[in-house]
């Protein structure tokens, strides 16, 4: 029997894993109590939520770009 050949390879697959996370990890750090109408919350502006995490998010999204392009050896 023949073994079929896949578009990616075990790489690609593992890659593709690590920028999954990497993207869950940024939305998570995102997440967070809002503010309401009767108590304003600050954290809502903190640097992690405005700027860590959507780096950590866009990071991840185009590590995925790379994992599906990369050549499986």
């Amino acid at each position: 029997m023949d073994i079929q050949k896949f578009a990616l390879g075990r790489q690609n697959f593992i890659l593709i894993g690590i920028a999954f996370v990497m993207i869950i990890l940024g939305f998570a750090l995102m997440a967070g109590p809002g503010s309401t109408p009767e108590h304003f919350n600050p954290d809502i502006f903190s640097v992690r939520r405005i700027v860590i995490a959507p780096a950590i998010s866009f990071l991840g999204f185009v590590f995925m770009i790379f994992a599906i392009m990369r050549k499986p050896k």
